[in-house]
């Protein structure tokens, strides 16, 4: 499995307010299936990003496009595959 990085950024701020609610449903059925790994807004409002793990960029974009703020104009997406770098902060 690979890891994508998606950026949403905002469009249209109404539009985002009303999807909300169906937007966090499809992020929580996301992550049930374990597609989305972590997702939250940035708290400047430029929009939000979302981590999913997928097994490639197309099958990822095809979510993203399901995505209600996507769907329905609220917010533009950009995808970049992730790989991920830990470290421990705890040292």
């Amino acid at each position: 499995m690979k890891y994508f990085a998606v950026f949403l950024p905002m469009k249209d701020e109404e539009k985002s307010r009303e999807q909300r609610p169906a937007h966090l449903e499809f992020l929580a059925q996301k992550r049930e299936a374990k597609q989305a790994v972590m997702f939250g807004r940035f708290v400047d409002g430029a929009g939000g990003l979302v981590i999913y793990q997928g097994e490639s960029l197309e099958q990822v974009e095809s979510w993203v496009k399901e995505d209600p703020y996507v769907a329905s104009g609220a917010r533009g997406y950009e995808i970049h595959e992730w790989e991920i770098a830990a470290m421990d902060i705890h040292k």
